[in-house]
């Protein structure tokens, strides 16, 4: 045996697979106990002991504490077999412990990694030493990624699962979005500026909410930077994913009206009792509060915690008139007692059906039988304003889906079948009716 060949093996191995030499050689003298019992023919897991010597590089068998003469090499064929199986399984162990023990620290950690495959969805990752996935879920929908791409993701959980170790990466989780703001927004990483909530919708939309411990560092205008710099790098490193910085607020009315920006908010009346605030803004400033298919309202509650339902100030009106209406026809109950509940945010019938007779009792300090009363009037009230609303939607709905038809057709007597050019009116009475719809006289 050549005994420094082996000592550049055992040091290359340590080296590369960043595992101990101190343990690979506890395992080289326990894969010789194995052979030596092998060949013996013995069970008795303390009559062979093996020692090696860091110095010459030799192994020096013990039988029942004396020194056995016996070369490893004259144990046979099939010892050395068993010796070859027992070091490659603890060699795979060793490196096993070692990925888990280098990756458990690294959860939370950006990393760039290699890409290899797609396997049932996942994205298998190559990352340093050690083959990571990223499955499904934690993947940006629309990313679609090739053999050899380089991808910067976050390691997210790591498992020891049987004979290996899962390393679990996302580019969806929203602490990824924080750890790239780290990268790229210093007073971030320096903890200047501080991220005290984010709400995302990974590949679509994200919005944080920042403040600084310095009141001189303006923390929204440094973490965009000079033109958008910085938050460029970001939105290009997930692909154009949109991205709001709100100024954070202690006070739920102020950072509210931050977190729906840009939409431009008339009246905000917060209900702590069912935990939701409701919006008043214009007509005009209606859809861009909502967004598209809902999303900036849906963001801006998880932003801020608080459940948040937007109206116009028609719809506002409307319902404390029907609360008015209905509290007033109960004896004892005044004008004043309404606006208190307005004033604790309760601005619908459905408010109050919802909090039920105790919170009257305590805000309004009323009897108990009168309160019950309340709810049961409330209660049927509802119903009928849920009634109206649904036929008022149905109908609105209607009136629409006509007005889109009108549209098709009167664009299909104005654009020409032939080679697709837009051809001459087909009547005046078209005419008149595009005209009308253009907004021209």
């Amino acid at each position: 045996m050549n005994t420094q060949e082996m000592m550049r093996i055992l040091d290359g191995i340590a080296r590369d697979r960043r595992i101990d030499k101190t343990q690979l050689i506890k395992d080289l003298e326990q894969a010789m106990v194995s052979a030596a019992r092998k060949y013996y023919g013995t069970l008795d897991t303390e009559e062979f002991a093996c020692q090696f010597d860091q110095v010459t590089g030799e192994l020096k068998l013990f039988r029942h504490g004396q020194v056995l003469e016996m070369r490893p090499e004259g144990l046979g064929r099939i010892a050395a077999q068993t010796f070859k199986q027992v070091m490659i399984q603890r060699f795979r162990d060793d490196e096993r412990l070692s990925v888990l023990d280098e990756f458990s620290k690294r959860i939370g950690e950006i990393v760039t990694g290699t890409v290899q495959r797609y396997e049932g969805g996942s994205l298998v990752i190559t990352i340093d030493r050690a083959e990571a996935f990223m499955p499904r879920s934690e993947q940006i929908p629309g990313e679609q990624f090739q053999a050899g791409d380089r991808v910067r993701c976050l390691i997210l959980d790591v498992r020891d699962v049987g004979n290996q170790v899962k390393i679990v990466l996302s580019r969806s989780h929203p602490d990824f979005i924080k750890r790239l703001f780290e990268v790229e927004v210093p007073e971030v990483a320096e903890r200047i500026i501080e991220i005290k909530a984010m709400a995302r919708e990974a590949g679509y939309r994200t919005k944080i909410a920042v403040s600084s411990v310095d009141t001189k560092v303006d923390p929204v205008g440094a973490c965009v930077g000079v033109r958008g710099s910085r938050i460029k790098n970001i939105v290009d490193e997930l692909n154009g994913e949109k991205i709001d910085i709100v100024r954070w607020n202690e006070s739920s009315q102020i950072l509210i009206q931050n977190a729906l920006k840009p939409a431009e908010v008339s009246e905000i009346s917060l209900c702590f009792e069912l935990g939701r605030a409701t919006v008043v803004v214009r007509d005009d400033q209606l859809s861009l509060a909502i967004g598209k298919r809902g999303q900036n309202v849906r963001l801006a509650a998880r932003l801020t915690g608080w459940d948040i339902d937007i109206l116009t100030p028609v719809e506002f009106e409307k319902g404390l008139e029907i609360l008015s209406q209905t509290l007033t026809t109960v004896e004892g109950i005044t004008d004043e007692m309404v606006d208190r509940l307005a004033a604790l945010g309760m601005i619908s019938v459905f408010d109050i059906e919802e909090v039920g007779a105790d919170v009257l009792v305590n805000e309004l300090e009323i009897e108990a039988g009168k309160a019950e009363r309340i709810i049961e009037i409330v209660s049927v009230k509802a119903k009928e304003v849920a009634i109206q609303q649904a036929k008022d939607k149905e109908e609105a709905e209607k009136r629409k889906a006509a007005d889109e038809a009108a549209t098709q057709r009167l664009l299909g007597g104005l654009i020409g079948d032939g080679d697709g050019a837009v051809a001459a009116p087909v009547s005046e009475e078209a005419d008149a009716r595009a005209a009308d719809i253009l907004g021209q006289s």
